[in-house]
């Protein structure tokens, strides 16, 4: 865990403006009326769209030090610059997609044609939308990381270069996993149908359930004298829930949860092992939220540390080009920071245990190699490790003696137990960005629980957020914080090397899932805020069934596509039908196979050396 001498807010990005062009902000009730805060949002309805992108970069950008300058309206989307300083003008351009006549128009065009809503409905068998602003989320962040990396190639001797990035590439992204494995040589090794968690109580508590131990998982379920058979049957599909997004154990496992009151539950997690989390509301996020940033920087050493291995601006390709990345991480947050940087030009160097990841032959594969492994880890060196062992951890720090960032994700405590926590290296190191992405942050949740993507979901009001005010709070088996968790780790590890170029110091980096689910609820805790309804209304974002499919009306279009009857109509005559009355839709994605050959990302979804799907680079760099 973090130390509490990272409890503050370095500002890295001191004395430059920042200019933004994009579209109006909303008027009338939705018009912004304060500052922004920590997580970016305004307003009491909040501003939506690109705007909503705007805010939400603006508020990171100026929570690391940036003023802002000039806003100008521009349809085309976002663009944002920062200038001033020793810098040249760094610029990203943000859109919905690459080509407006391909239908991605909004959040929910973009989650309909991604694959977003296919992944987040496995649960129910249907495609869903979730009711949060989750692509243009992760754009928020991959267009704060442009303009950070752009910075720190400038600060390394490199040229300003104009980056681009778009919401139908980040959707892409945030899928990127399920894609991979929809694309594989070999089908799911569990079966992809309706079910899974939440559970409910005899006395209505709804909650969730974790353990990545089967032995704990068993023994939690006999204590509550569930079926033997269903305990076996169950614990694969739970298991796999994270990869597959969806859990379809035996019904026999609901109702036995459906017997016992929320204290009994409680005690049989106590005693088996396992942990259970009661999934609460927005109103109790809302009262504990202590504002904090998504991130914490604190800078280490005298201020004078000699710049790592200066790169020469002849060397320079990508903004990275010359960084080293050291990478301990588990599953897909650290995993997932460390690719992002990898594909920013940093070469990155994966610590493995003995015999290597064991989730490198996680099926389904490519060429015998998990896909999705291979969608996170693709293109990493690796060096394997026996952190148990004196000989190998000293090793280990003379690795991260050579290297420019050490990013991990162990469990807390583990890194301090090891002897590699951040003053460990820091002196081998002194230049060093030590980067933490963990689960909870440093003493922001009391009596917090396993501080997994599930479980921070169930604590933080997700089930609400993600859902309209007509259906139950229930948290979203897709893995939203791990992704954006790592959006979130790449984020503050650029904001530390940057911190570092500017200030001739190591940095140590704190991020989070907790900082990842602020972000996302932070327009529906806006809102609450200023006495409005934290939930969307009832029918927000409903699909729409065609005679072979579905399709989703952009959001502003909505409530007029509702009055036509498209359930007898192919997609693509729905579609054409809406498009005649001057309303913007698109179809939905049901298969995340079919992206290898849908139109509206033509070229864009390529195979790897080992034929595994790959989606492209989120930014265009020029």
């Amino acid at each position: 865990m973090a130390s509490p001498v990272t409890a503050q807010i370095v500002r890295p990005l001191e004395g430059l403006r920042l200019d933004v062009s994009g579209p109006p902000r909303p008027k009338g009730p939705d018009r912004p009326k304060s500052p922004v805060g920590p997580t970016g949002v305004t307003g009491p309805a909040g501003p939506t769209g690109m705007s909503a992108l705007t805010v939400l970069v603006a508020g990171h950008l100026r929570l690391l030090g940036a003023e802002t300058g000039t806003g100008r309206h521009d349809d085309r989307g976002a663009r944002l610059a920062l200038t001033g300083g020793d810098f040249d003008r760094q610029e990203v351009h943000a859109r919905w997609s690459g080509d407006p006549a391909h239908g991605i128009t909004d959040e929910a065009t973009a989650q309909a044609a991604t694959g977003i809503m296919a992944v987040h409905g496995r649960r129910e068998g249907t495609p869903r939308a979730l009711a949060v602003d989750y692509a243009t989320t992760a754009t928020a962040l991959l267009t704060t990381q442009g303009l950070l990396a752009g910075l720190l190639g400038q600060a390394r001797g490199g040229p300003a270069r104009r980056i681009g990035t778009s919401v139908d590439r980040a959707g892409l992204l945030t899928v990127s996993q399920y894609l991979a494995a929809a694309g594989a040589d070999e089908g799911e090794a569990t079966e992809l149908a309706p079910g899974g968690p939440p559970f409910t109580s005899v006395d209505g508590t709804l909650f969730e359930l974790e353990t990545l131990d089967p032995g704990a998982w068993a023994a939690f379920w006999r204590a509550l004298d569930a079926p033997a058979d269903a305990i076996r049957a169950g614990w694969r599909p739970f298991q796999f829930r994270y990869a597959t997004a969806c859990a379809p154990f035996p019904e026999a496992l609901h109702r036995t949860a459906g017997a016992h009151t929320w204290a009994r539950l409680r005690q049989a997690a106590a005693r088996s092992g396992a942990e259970v989390c009661r999934v609460r509301t927005l109103a109790e996020r809302a009262a504990e939220h202590d504002g904090a940033a998504p991130w914490t920087l604190a800078p280490y050493g005298s201020g004078d540390t000699p710049r790592h291995r200066p790169t020469r601006p002849t060397e320079f390709g990508k903004p990275l080009a010359g960084i080293t990345v050291l990478e301990a991480g588990r599953r897909i947050q650290a995993p997932l920071a460390a690719h992002l940087l990898g594909l920013l030009g940093a070469e990155v160097i994966r610590v493995e245990p003995p015999g290597g990841d064991p989730l490198r032959g996680m099926p389904p594969t490519s060429s015998g190699l998990s896909a999705r492994w291979l969608a996170l880890n693709r293109g990493k060196k690796a060096v394997e490790v026996d952190i148990k062992s004196p000989g190998d951890r000293a090793r280990l720090r003379e690795m991260a003696a050579g290297a420019d960032v050490f990013l991990h994700n162990w469990g807390p405590g583990k890194a301090a137990e090891l002897g590699l926590d951040c003053a460990d290296l820091a002196a081998v190191n002194p230049a060093l960005v030590y980067a933490y992405t963990g689960g909870w942050g440093t003493g922001r949740i009391d009596d917090a629980p396993m501080g997994t993507d599930f479980m921070v979901q169930a604590r933080t009001g997700i089930g609400e957020a993600a859902r309209p005010r007509d259906e139950p709070p229930v948290p979203s088996l897709m893995t939203l914080l791990d992704v954006l968790g790592g959006l979130l780790g790449a984020q503050a590890v650029l904001a530390g090397l940057l911190t570092r170029e500017r200030g001739g110091q190591g940095v140590r980096v704190d991020s989070s899932l907790l900082g990842a689910a602020d972000i996302l609820t932070g327009p529906a805790l806006s809102r609450a805020r200023r006495g409005g309804s934290m939930r969307r209304p009832a029918g927000f974002r409903s699909p729409l069934r065609t005679a072979d499919g579905w399709i989703v009306p952009a959001d502003v279009c909505a409530s007029a596509a509702g009055a036509y009857d498209l359930r007898e109509l192919p997609t693509d005559e729905a579609l054409a039908q809406l498009r005649d009355h001057g309303l913007s839709a698109t179809a939905v994605t049901t298969d995340l196979a079919d992206l290898h050959h849908d139109p509206r990302f033509a070229g864009s979804i390529s195979r790897d050396a080992h034929g595994a799907p790959a989606v492209p680079d989120p930014w265009s760099h020029a």
